[in-house]
């Protein structure tokens, strides 16, 4: 007998069913007649085996479950719809592939256990059916699904007809097939019938109340949508009017911030409402909220980076600093490459007055950007950097995010100044504290304790300036590309007085170009006589000086001065600065060094004398334990070259101007010549001067502040200049006219300074 394959549909016995000829198209079931029987077997489902290319021949039988239902063709209509009847299950015993591609069933009848009387048949499916008419109630298709359950003339019809939508594995649908008790197959009927109507109640309570919940919302949406636009009505009618709750609204709105800090804002909005004017929250509350929407919170767009007017920008603001100026067209290079903010943290390190500070204005300006400076000179509070929380009285933000809302914008040029001065006590470590402000891996979310949410400081050009980097705290220092300020020469402190220094003094003091003439002479003398430093800040004031002189005259009636070396004094406030020059006259024992401050460079000599006594080493000048350490070295490589029994003697070491504290790991190699002029008794001439560290071995090592300590020993008269031979290449960032001056000789080691200087052939 053919066999027809089905999957996902139960069949039972005395039930009618419709089936399309489409529907089984690969069957060749033309050759059934009206009147002829079938079997329906039900399909195994398969496993898909994606790595088999080739599929292995299969037995039918185990395609199929072992019981299938034998039905009868009663009618074909011309539309080609099959009216089947089923009449009882069977077990199918053997399945052969016919020529025609069909297949042919070797079956038995499977005999039904009844253990259910007609009427108790007839009673339950009546139960279920009754069930089934209350349960559609519920539903808009319900009157069209009441026709059709009337038409059930039994409850496997029930089955059938709704199988396909319960929520059964194609096993458990199979299971009821192959029941063979019809007390359990209707228990398992009944059981899935009344799953799928609790389910749809469920289903339909669940929707409906979603329904209910959508329809509030969209009430309560349409409701605040119209109280919007009748205030946005009052607002304009009556401007003055405004709430600073309605006020504070539109700025969260419109402020474009994160997620984070919308909700934190909007929470702190809502407190505001509850306290009222006249709670004493009230006014810490609206300082929260004036601050944190008075903060640019948008991304800027990464706008074009002209490299060229850059440029320009750094010339017509400072004049020389090659070097530094290099760096920064490197870093806004990349930036307009990337377009966005990149590259290393700055750290301007020099003498105060070489134009740190100032330079940080020029790049904002060549970048167009705002410029926000932050002194953290004398800070010893990490609450400074990152702001109080605002449990307590009196919080505030931190400097940098205070500095974030005074530029307006998220992308300024922040100069962090004075970092070498930052303090530590009980109040926290400020230096740590900046830590995350300077990361580039952690500033994108800095979150200030005031504002309690994150900020992102990934856009701001920081700008770092020290004087030295001795104080700085070593993570804190990794972070930054330290870029060294050398001293202006006097020649370019000239030139910059003539640029920048005497226009600006013009401008502050109210004089015109053509009534006060400072001829160039009497500003070289300025220089040289009047100021003592490696940066301009000295000669600024000077030249100010002289203006505020001259104003007095102008205002007295006088319509024209002029200022020249010859009436020079009657301008300048004070008297010139005494400079320390070399001596004329040669002493054993005393040898010229150059050392380094933060004012610049200065000439410093190192005195040895020895007197009778019991071989003690004094020590005088407030050296610190650098240079004291250095004294050991010293005394022990003398010793070694030249043998003296210094028993009987004292040595006495000491550096002038004793109440100045002198340290630095400089004057080593002074030391030692000074100690072996003394005791050779031959002298070195004062123009010579040096500058290294020495080991115990007589190697001369390297040293810092070169261009400063040439251009001290160029202004004190010195000659020529011994240095370490490792500090050959810090001769490029010593200006020209400094080299001139100056006959510059690297040396290795100390026996080649003593040959050099004749204390040893």
């Amino acid at each position: 007998m053919i066999t027809i394959p089905i999957h996902d549909t139960i069949l039972l016995p005395d039930i009618v069913f419709y089936f399309k000829k489409d529907n089984f198209a690969e069957w060749e079931l033309e050759r059934l007649s009206v009147g002829e029987e079938m079997i329906f077997s039900f399909l195994v489902d398969e496993e898909d085996d994606e790595d088999t290319e080739e599929p292995e021949p299969v037995d039918l039988m185990e395609t199929v479950y072992p019981v299938g239902i034998r039905a009868k063709l009663e009618s074909l209509d011309n539309e080609g719809t099959y009216k089947i009847r089923t009449k009882n299950r069977v077990n199918i015993i053997s399945l052969t592939q016919l020529p025609d591609g069909n297949v042919d069933a070797e079956f038995t009848d499977r005999p039904e256990i009844a253990d259910l009387t007609p009427e108790e048949m007839a009673k339950r499916f009546t139960r279920v059916r009754d069930d089934y008419l209350e349960f559609v109630k519920m539903f808009q298709w319900g009157l069209f699904a009441r026709g059709l359950i009337l038409q059930w003339k039994n409850i496997y019809e029930l089955i059938c007809t709704m199988s396909p939508y319960f929520s059964m594995t194609w096993e458990e649908k199979v299971a009821i097939v192959q029941e063979d008790k019809l007390s359990e197959r209707y228990r398992m009927i009944e059981q899935a019938a009344y799953e799928f109507m609790e389910m749809s109640r469920v289903n339909s309570e669940a929707a409906s109340q979603q329904q209910q919940e959508n329809e509030n919302i969209y009430r309560e949406n349409a409701l605040k949508k119209q109280i919007e636009i009748l205030q946005n009505e009052l607002d304009e009618m009556h401007p003055e009017n405004i709430s600073d709750v309605r006020q504070f609204q539109k700025k969260i709105e419109e402020a474009g911030m994160n997620d984070t800090a919308r909700k934190e804002a909007e929470k702190v909005l809502n407190r505001m409402k509850q306290e009222g004017q006249n709670g004493h929250e009230y006014g810490m509350l609206y300082d929260y909220l004036d601050f944190v929407t008075s903060l640019s919170w948008k991304k800027p767009e990464a706008a074009e980076i002209d490299l060229t007017a850059a440029e320009e920008v750094l010339d017509a603001d400072h004049y020389g600093l090659k070097k530094v100026k290099e760096r920064i067209l490197q870093q806004l290079a990349v930036m307009a490459l990337k377009k966005q903010q990149s590259g290393s943290i700055l750290l301007f390190v020099g003498a105060p007055g070489t134009g740190k500070t100032s330079i940080g204005q020029s790049i904002a300006r060549a970048l167009g950007r705002e410029y926000v400076r932050i002194s953290l000179g004398g800070i010893r509070d990490e609450a400074e950097i990152r702001g109080h929380r605002r449990t307590y009285i009196g919080a505030m933000p931190g400097r940098i995010m205070e500095g974030m809302k005074r530029s307006g914008v998220s992308n300024p040029v922040m100069v962090l100044d004075e970092v070498d001065k930052l303090a530590k006590d009980y109040g926290g470590d400020p230096a740590s504290a900046l830590l995350e402000v300077l990361d580039p891996e952690q500033n994108f979310s800095f979150t200030d304790h005031y504002m309690n949410v994150p900020y992102d400081l990934s856009n701001v050009f920081f700008v770092c300036t020290a004087n030295q980097i001795d104080t700085i705290p070593e993570p804190l220092l990794n972070r930054m590309e330290i870029i060294e300020f050398p001293g202006y020469s006097e020649l370019e402190k000239e030139s910059i007085a003539k640029r920048h220094l005497i226009p600006r003094a013009y401008e502050a003091m109210g004089i015109k170009k053509s009534q006060l003439k400072i001829s160039d002479p009497a500003v070289r003398k300025v220089i040289a006589e009047y100021t003592m430093e490696s940066g301009v800040r000295g000669l600024k004031k000077r030249i100010e000086g002289i203006c505020r002189h001259a104003a007095v005259e102008l205002v007295k009636g006088e319509k024209k001065l002029s200022v020249t070396p010859a009436n020079l004094k009657k301008y300048v406030d004070g008297h010139g600065i005494r400079r320390d020059r070399v001596d004329k006259q040669a002493i054993p024992g005393i040898v010229t060094g150059l050392a380094w401050t933060a004012a610049g460079g200065e000439i410093l000599y190192i005195e040895t004398k020895k007197v009778p006594g019991t071989g003690q080493v004094i020590i005088t000048g407030q050296l610190g334990d650098v240079m004291k350490e250095s004294v050991s070295i010293a005394i022990s490589l003398v010793k070694d070259r030249f043998p003296e029994d210094l028993s009987k003697y004292d040595l006495h070491i000491h550096v002038p101007e004793g109440a100045v504290p002198k340290d630095g790991p400089s004057a080593g190699i002074t030391i030692t010549t000074a100690l072996s002029s003394l005791f050779t008794g031959r002298k070195v001439a004062p123009t010579i001067a040096m500058t290294g560290e020495v080991s115990l071995r007589g190697k001369v090592m390297p040293i810092g502040g070169l261009p400063e300590k040439l251009m001290a020993a160029v202004r004190a008269g010195v000659k020529t200049v011994f240095i370490p031979k490792q500090n050959v290449e810090d001769l490029e960032d010593v200006p020209e006219e400094v080299k001139k001056e100056l006959t510059i000789t690297p040396v290795e080691k100390v026996d080649q300074v003593l040959k050099l200087t004749g204390i040893w052939e």
